[in-house]
């Protein structure tokens, strides 16, 4: 089977520093993977270089045929805390903004209308349409973004940290509705929170300026120690949670 995405002997960072070397990668349909890792260490890096926002210094990302002129196009839900939420827009105008991939699919605008609007229903969140970003919660928030990545019928969806700054309510319902998403598409998923996003992915990818890839979503203490990931994986019952190794 073709990968999705291949990425092969990556060499990624800024002003040619590298914050990533020689990554290896393979992301197949259906897969659910985490990626995990401490501040720093490369994980929204990587994400860049998937996205096609940083060019490589050295290496390649190639894609699948149908992907490849974003014929089918990447979802993409970026961190909350990296949204304006001072810029004039409405909750139906974000989620339209993502038919700018539709244009190439087909979609005329009576049909982009519809599909967002079916989408803020599936969410429950129509009638906050004309809502300004601004006026959002977190949770809210992250529902009107995703709705707005999922426009475009990706092949692969992309979350940066989608468990920032949302209560525990929304969070058990966002990853009960990534597992289904998962039935239709491949998932990528950056967190710090391992104990929460092991129960939902498929497997793991450590990232601190190389990435250690484990096939799947079992990993002990000992393993991220040898991956050089500083993540601590700690036991209140029978419930794991982690935390870096430096938490205070």
């Amino acid at each position: 089977m073709e990968p999705l995405i291949k990425i092969q002997n990556l060499t990624v960072g800024y002003d040619k520093i590298p914050v990533l070397e020689n990554v290896n990668l393979e992301i197949y349909e259906n897969d659910f993977l985490g990626i995990i890792g401490p501040n720093g260490g490369g994980k929204t890096t990587l994400l860049k270089a998937m996205l096609g926002l940083l060019k490589p210094i050295s290496g390649k990302i190639t894609f699948r045929s149908d992907i490849n002129g974003r014929k089918k196009p990447i979802g993409y839900l970026p961190q909350v805390r990296h949204i304006d939420r001072k810029f004039p827009i409405t909750v139906f105008d974000v989620v339209r903004s993502g038919s700018l991939m539709q244009s190439r699919i087909g979609l005329n605008t009576s049909e982009i209308k519809q599909k967002v609007e079916e989408l803020l229903i599936d969410f429950g969140i129509l009638n906050i349409r004309n809502k300004a970003i601004g006026d959002l919660s977190g949770g809210q928030m992250q529902k009107v973004f995703l709705c707005r990545a999922l426009l475009s019928n990706p092949e692969i969806l992309i979350l940066d940290e989608p468990d920032t700054f949302v209560d525990n309510r929304f969070e058990c319902e966002l990853y009960g509705r990534l597992r289904q998403l998962n039935n239709q598409m491949a998932i990528v998923l950056v967190s710090h929170d391992f104990g929460t996003i092991s129960t939902y992915v498929k497997t793991i990818a450590c990232v601190n300026g190389v990435l250690h890839y484990h096939p799947s979503n079992k990993i002990t203490q000992d393993q991220l120690n040898e991956y050089n990931c500083h993540i601590q994986i700690i036991k209140h019952g029978d419930i794991p949670h982690t935390v870096s190794q430096h938490h205070f």
